[in-house]
């Protein structure tokens, strides 16, 4: 085994982390992604730069960038959950799956012409198919356009896109292993891939909450970093182990573990381990940047730059059209996914560690990806004023006809009875697929490791065969069960009896039959090792109507426990949503006790409890308020409510939900964006624009994009803003913003620097 020589390894990193801060610092003074920062040290600390120190031994860069990767994904995947997946709606999964398809078969075809190699070409088109989550939202945070109607519908088409290029990095990989693009080869790792990725999910989902809930007194944080870091490692080991990529386990252990309610507390203990790992992942991809070949290759960079963007603008508008919305947001879309990012260097990594990407490819993404990086606030801007040309130039004919197929999906998405279509199909495939993972993954543990053992205890023979079948069948029987029960709810059948269709009963009857073919599938399949397939066939069939009338009669206390299992899982899934609607925390009667943050833009920031009256006027009561880690339980009216704070609160369903838009209010665009908003107070003079203005004219949003929470007058008199305010010379603002664009309110002659609370 080699010694590793600390000296180089220290030396090394001490560089790469100095320069990274220094770069960083210096993008960050001309506002400019802190990524080509990072990309800018590795390239000073590399060879191909005469003028600095560089690093001894690669290898030593190259071991953490691989962690980084891990931290990375993970990371990723804790952002990442099923909640979000179905929130977002099919109309991102078909627009992000529009994108990945057309971006994948663009850059093949560039390729191809640039003369790369199959393999090569395959790998250029995945690099560029991706656009930059941590780019489009610090170019929207700076030009202030984070409250624009497309900018929910770009970051769910980014999450699914996040979701599509792990899945493409196990599939490149198989390529890349084989060297070729095999049909049968490449949908068998596909159908390996999902059962892996369902039986993970299942086994992960069940559990892992489960015992977050059982242990959570005794985890602090510190051994919750532990925990995390090693859950994550330890699916990365298992993904290695069963032929996938370490970042899909990361990736994967991150999803499962975002839908927990220790998922916040999760991403606030790893972000500086993120931080840390990260920033050297991007600094070798920046040790990667060769001077002499992006010269050599200008003109493909220059052409793959210009693919990147029209491509993007063109399928992401088309993505968007064709999910029915409307032409003016779908250009605003697309223009903002106009570059490549994190995800490119990632894929780039992969095939250089596979051995299969020619090494002028990665400085040539590299090149293209800063390039699209200061091109996007411009394709931002340039949004509106191309659509209004486009309109101009198109025919009237177009132009009714786009509005007419977006105003016709949207109502289709809104009828009542499509929605329960909707849910009834999705909890049933859901629980197939699951059920189907879960039988199939016990089959083959019976097959591998109980088969074996029974045989040898039986000295081989039919009679070892028939026991691991019979055991089998017990094993699974549960499982073929919940597949068989009905899953359409009798609220539901009710709903759909009142339209009086026959239709209405089609799709049921075939859900029912589709669960009794794969149950005697299943069963089949087992009986096969014992008996002909004939005999397999008909026992099947006999032992499921037979399971037919038996779950008829099944005695209470048994579907009890069987439904209060799934129900557990369904739980498990929706953990977080649960916990702010307060849905699975039932107290007494229709009272729920729920745990709401308290967004940016909630009406209720700087006021104290008492003059919010909550319970009159919501008929909630108000039990703890969480923050900064801290618990208050049974607040004082004299406390005041500000961002971040978790609110514990019970009331009745339709109050929680009532309630909830108003407290969250654009919690989800501020806890996505990178913006350097603070909670800050300071004073302003005399020479404030302000002073003397009242608050409906001040346009503080508009031109300082802030925030006003209160204002102090004196020592203990708070007022709250209301449009009729005066701001007087002396006035103390409790304000939401960033320092820097609040500090023109303060007054010229005003220099103290505002405190920060």
């Amino acid at each position: 085994m080699e010694s590793i020589d600390i000296n180089s390894l220290i030396s090394d990193l001490a560089l790469i982390l100095v320069l990274g801060a220094v770069a960083t610092v210096i993008f960050k003074m001309l506002k400019q992604p802190v990524v080509l920062g990072y990309i800018v040290a590795g390239f000073l600390a590399s060879p191909h730069f005469a003028l600095l120190p560089s690093v001894a031994v690669e290898a030593n860069i190259e071991f953490w960038a691989q962690i980084g990767i891990i931290v990375l994904l993970f990371s990723l995947g804790l952002e990442f959950s099923f909640k979000k997946l179905i929130d977002v709606g099919g109309s991102a999964i078909i627009t992000a799956l529009i994108i990945v398809l057309g971006m994948m078969s663009l850059g093949f075809i560039v390729g191809k012409f640039l003369g790369f190699g199959l393999v090569n070409s395959i790998f250029l088109g995945g690099m560029i198919s991706m656009s930059s989550t941590t780019i489009i939202i610090k170019a929207l945070s700076d030009l202030n356009m984070r409250q624009r109607r497309f900018v929910p519908m770009t970051f769910a088409v980014l999450i699914v896109e996040d979701l599509f290029a792990v899945v493409m990095m196990v599939i490149l990989s198989s390529i890349a292993l084989n060297n070729s693009v095999k049909g049968h080869e490449m949908i068998g790792s596909i159908l390996k891939l999902s059962f892996f990725l369902i039986m993970w999910f299942t086994v992960g989902i069940f559990v892992i909450p489960t015992l977050f809930k059982r242990f959570k007194r005794y985890i602090s944080n510190e051994q919750m970093l532990i925990i995390s870091m090693g859950l994550c490692f330890a699916m990365v080991l298992f993904s290695v182990k069963s032929g996938f990529s370490a970042a899909l386990g990361a990736f994967v252990m991150g999803s499962i573990l975002a839908g927990t309610v220790e998922a916040e507390r999760i991403e606030r203990l790893i972000s500086p381990v993120k931080d840390l790992f990260g920033a050297v992942f991007f600094i070798s991809v920046g040790m990667m940047v060769n001077p002499a070949v992006m010269t050599s290759h200008w003109s493909v960079i220059a052409l793959l730059a210009v693919v990147v963007i029209v491509g993007m603008i063109v399928f992401g508008t088309f993505g968007m059209i064709a999910t029915g919305q409307p032409l003016k947001l779908a250009m605003e879309a697309g223009f903002s996914l106009t570059q490549i990012g994190e995800f490119s260097f990632i894929i780039a990594t992969l095939g250089t560690g596979l051995g299969v990407l020619d090494k002028s490819i990665y400085p040539i993404i590299v090149a293209v990806s800063v390039i699209t990086t200061f091109t996007t606030p411009f394709f931002i801007k340039q949004a509106i004023p191309c659509y209004n040309m486009l309109v101009k130039v198109l025919p009237k004919t177009w132009t009714r006809l786009l509005n007419g197929y977006s105003q016709t999906v949207t109502e289709s998405e809104t009828s009542e009875t499509i929605k329960l279509w909707k849910s009834m199909i999705t909890r049933y495939v859901t629980r197939v697929v699951v059920y189907s993972v879960v039988i199939t993954t016990l089959i083959i543990l019976c097959r591998t490791y109980l088969m074996p053992l029974l045989l040898n205890w039986l000295d081989g023979g039919s009679l070892g065969r028939i026991t691991c079948a019979l055991v089998s069948l017990v094993i699974i029987m549960p499982f073929i069960a919940a597949i068989i029960m009905p899953s359409v709810k009798r609220s539901e059948l009710d709903m759909l009896s009142q339209s009086k269709s026959l239709a209405s009963d089609v799709p049921i009857v075939i859900m029912t039959i589709f669960s009794i073919v794969l149950s005697i599938g299943f069963i089949a399949f087992i009986l096969q090792g014992v008996y002909t397939s004939a005999v397999a066939v008909i026992a099947a069939i006999v032992m499921v109507i037979i399971g037919l009338f038996v779950i008829k009669k099944l005695p209470g206390p048994l579907r009890y426990r069987m439904n209060q299992i799934e129900k557990q899982f369904i739980s498990n899934i929706n953990e977080r949503e649960n916990r702010r609607t307060g849905h699975d925390n039932n107290l007494v009667s229709n009272l729920h006790l729920a745990y709401m943050t308290v967004g940016h833009d909630c009406p209720f920031i700087g006021d104290r409890l008492r003059n919010l009256d909550l319970r009159s006027r919501y008929g909630v009561n108000l039990v703890n308020i969480e923050r900064a880690g801290r618990l208050f339980k049974v607040p004082s009216g004299e406390m005041r409510i500000f961002p971040g704070d978790i609110l514990g609160v019970i009331g009745t369903e339709d109050q929680i939900q009532r309630m909830l838009p108003l407290v969250e209010a654009q919690l989800s665009l501020a806890e996505t964006a990178d913006h350097d908003e603070k909670f800050i107070h300071f004073a302003i003079s005399q020479q404030s624009p302000i002073i003397g203005q009242r608050l409906e004219n001040a346009r503080l949003r508009e031109d300082y994009g802030a925030l006003l929470v209160a204002v102090q007058r004196g020592e203990n008199e708070y007022i709250s803003p209301t449009p009729d305010l005066i701001f007087n010379a002396d006035d103390i603002l409790w304000i939401v913003g960033s320092p820097k664009r609040l500090a023109p309110l303060k007054g010229l002659q005003d220099t103290r620097r505002p405190a920060e609370d």
